[in-house]
C-alpha cells in the first residue's frame, strides 16, 4: 500500500492544483479504508487566528455545496483537536464520545443535511519539518453490505506511514499553485525542488520493499539537476558493492553499500541550481555552497536509521586521506570506511563521464589518473591506499559496470522500448 501511495503521488503530482490533489488523495485514502465520506482541512491564518479550511469534501451518500468551510483552530472539535495535538482520533460512534474528551461532534450538521454520521479515523498531515499543516477525516466505514463499521487500528497503521507523504504532496500542490502565479520564477522553482525532494527523503516505510522503493526514488529526484550524470547513481552502487566485496567486508555491508552509495550527493538537491549548471569557474562562495552538498545530504538522510550508511557517505566521500578534504577535514581511518569507498567509485566514474568542465575519458587514461594522479588528483592523498590497491588489481571489473551500464546503451534502450528507472541493485534475501 505504501508503496502504491509512492507511485500514486509521483505521477505528475507537480501539474496538479491543491484542490485536484486534494480531491484525489481523498479519494484513494477513502478506497483503502472503505470510507463513504471525508473531508481534508488545510490549516489557514485569518488576521491574527488559524482556522481549518476544506480543501475537498466528498459524500457518496448525499449532494454537498461545491464551497469551502472553515471550523476553528481549537480542540473543541474533533479535526481542531487533532491540528493543535498532532494526535490520531479513532471513533466508533461520534454520537457516543466519551466524557472527559475536549472535543465534541457538532450534531447541527447531520440535522441540516439528514446524513447520519458514526464513525471516524482523523489524522494530522504534516509537512517536512514535521509541522501539522493540515487533516484528513475519513467517515462511516461501510462493510461489503453497506453496513456501518468502526475503523479498525490496522486502518490507522496503514495511514500512519503516509500520513507525512500526504501532507508534504499537499504542501506542494499549494507551493506550485503559488509557483504558477509569480510565472515560476526560477528561484522559487529550485525553492519548490528541495522540498518536493525533501518530501521524498521523509519516508521511512515498514517493508523493505517500500523502504527500497523510496531510496530509488530519493536518488532519481537528486539527479534531476545534473542531466549528465546518467546512469552514474547505479553504477556507483556496483563499484561500491564490489570494491566492498573485495575488501572482505561483511555481506551485510556489502549489500548495504550497494543501494546506499547513490545516495552520496542527494544534498545537491539542496544546492542552487544554478551553482549546478554554471558552464564557467566557481566563484569562491560558489565553492564554498557546492561543497555544502555533503552536510546538506548529511541533514537528509541522518533522521533515519535505516539510512545511517548512507548519511556518512553522504557527509564524508570527499575526505582526503591524508586530511586535505572537506567538509570536517577528516583523516585516514576517522573517515567511514563506506565514505572512502564510495569516493574512488565516485571519482573513476567522474572522470569516464562527460562533464561540463571535461570530456570523458577512456578506460586506461581513467586508471592512468587514479593510480599515477594528474594536476587535479593525488592518489597518496585522496585515497585509502588499501582500497586503491584493491581498485588497481580489480579495474577490469570497473570498466565491465561501465559497459553493463553506460548511458550510450541506457539510451538506446529508452528509444527502443519505454523509459527506463535505473534498477536498484538485488541486496539479497
Amino acid at each position: 500500500m505504501i508503496e502504491d501511495f509512492l507511485s500514486f503521488l509521483d505521477v505528475g503530482q507537480g501539474q496538479q492544483s491543491l484542490r485536484t490533489l486534494s480531491r484525489r488523495i481523498l479519494q484513494k485514502c477513502r478506497k483503502i479504508t472503505c470510507a463513504e465520506a471525508g473531508t481534508i482541512f488545510l490549516v489557514r491564518r485569518r488576521g491574527q487566528t488559524r482556522a481549518l479550511e476544506s480543501m475537498s469534501v466528498q459524500n457518496d451518500r448525499i449532494r454537498l455545496p461545491d464551497r469551502s468551510f472553515l471550523v476553528p483552530y481549537d480542540t473543541r472539535s474533533i479535526a481542531g483537536y487533532v491540528a493543535v495535538t498532532g494526535e490520531v482520533v479513532v471513533i466508533e460512534d461520534v454520537y457516543a464520545v466519551p466524557l472527559g474528551r475536549p472535543y465534541s461532534f457538532n450534531r447541527a450538521v447531520d440535522m441540516a443535511t439528514g446524513y447520519r454520521t458514526r464513525s471516524i479515523l482523523t489524522f494530522p498531515l504534516r509537512n517536512f519539518q514535521g509541522r501539522v499543516i493540515g487533516v484528513l477525516q475519513l467517515i462511516n466505514r461501510l462493510g461489503e453490505g453497506g453496513e456501518n463499521l468502526p475503523f479498525e487500528p490496522s486502518h490507522e497503521q496503514m495511514i500512519a506511514p503516509v500520513n507525512a507523504v500526504l501532507g508534504r504532496a499537499l504542501e506542494q500542490a499549494e507551493i506550485l499553485d503559488v509557483v504558477a502565479d509569480a510565472n515560476e520564477k526560477l528561484r522559487q522553482r529550485n525553492k519548490e525542488l528541495r522540498e518536493e525532494r525533501a518530501r521524498v527523503v521523509a519516508l521511512q516505510q515498514e517493508t523493505e520493499e517500500a523502504f527500497r522503493t523510496s531510496v530509488r526514488l530519493l536518488a532519481r529526484a537528486a539527479e534531476l539537476h545534473d542531466k549528465d550524470t546518467g546512469q552514474h547513481i547505479v553504477r556507483v552502487n556496483e563499484y561500491a558493492h564490489l570494491l566492498a566485496r573485495k575488501a572482505g567486508l561483511s555481506k551485510v555491508f556489502c549489500d548495504e553499500i550497494r543501494y546506499t552509495a547513490q545516495l552520496h550527493d542527494v544534498g545537491k538537491m539542496s544546492v542552487d541550481a544554478a551553482i549546478l549548471h554554471k558552464q564557467g569557474r566557481l566563484t569562491g562562495n560558489e565553492i564554498t555552497e557546492l561543497q555544502r552538498h555533503t552536510v546538506y545530504g548529511w541533514e537528509i538522510l541522518r533522521a533515519s536509521d535505516r539510512l545511517s550508511m548512507a548519511a556518512e557517505i553522504a557527509l564524508s566521500h570527499h575526505e582526503q586521506w591524508t586530511g586535505g578534504g572537506y567538509p570536517r577535514g577528516l583523516a585516514g581511518e576517522a573517515i567511514p570506511v563506506a565514505a572512502r569507498i564510495v569516493a574512488i567509485a565516485d571519482v573513476y566514474d567522474a572522470l569516464r563521464s562527460n562533464r561540463p568542465y571535461k570530456a570523458a575519458f577512456s578506460h586506461a587514461r581513467a586508471v592512468e589518473i587514479m593510480t599515477g594522479g594528474d594536476d587535479r588528483i593525488r592518489p597518496a592523498d585522496h585515497f585509502d591506499p588499501r582500497l586503491l590497491s584493491i581498485f588497481a588489481r580489480q579495474h577490469a571489473e570497473f570498466d565491465a559496470i561501465w559497459t553493463r551500464f553506460d548511458d550510450e546503451t541506457a539510451a538506446a534502450a529508452a528509444a527502443a522500448a519505454q523509459p527506463i528507472v535505473p534498477p536498484l541493485a538485488s541486496t539479497g534475501p
